[in-house]
């Protein structure tokens, strides 16, 4: 992967945290963590992978990201230095819960 593409992923996942933190006062979110972000090589779309740290917090969690989703891209295009700013995806990252699970399973087979 390219150093430019490596370098843009890094920033959003910073600014996208930092704007959910401090700008977006939505308490519908609960407690969040943003995994990892996977940009299009031309920089059109960002695939932002989130974990929310309870179970109850992910759906309605999922449905106000989806509508801050304007407010969270105008807010990025401010710090990104890169003439479009990407179009913002958010995708439950539920690798958390699938390593539980797997730990569980394997603390039940001993």
């Amino acid at each position: 992967m390219p150093d430019r593409q490596k370098r843009i992923e890094t920033i959003i996942k910073k600014n996208i945290t930092e704007i959910i933190s401090l700008k977006l006062n939505d308490p519908h979110l609960g407690f969040l963590t943003i995994t990892e972000v996977k940009v299009s090589k031309d920089f059109s779309h960002a695939k932002v992978y989130v974990s929310f740290f309870l179970d109850k917090d992910k759906e309605i969690g999922m449905k106000t990201l989806d509508k801050a989703k304007g407010f969270i891209r105008s807010e990025l295009s401010k710090t990104l230095d890169i003439r479009r700013c990407p179009d913002i995806n958010f995708v439950l990252d539920d690798g958390f819960d699938k390593v539980a699970r797997i730990d569980e399973a394997l603390k039940r087979g001993k």
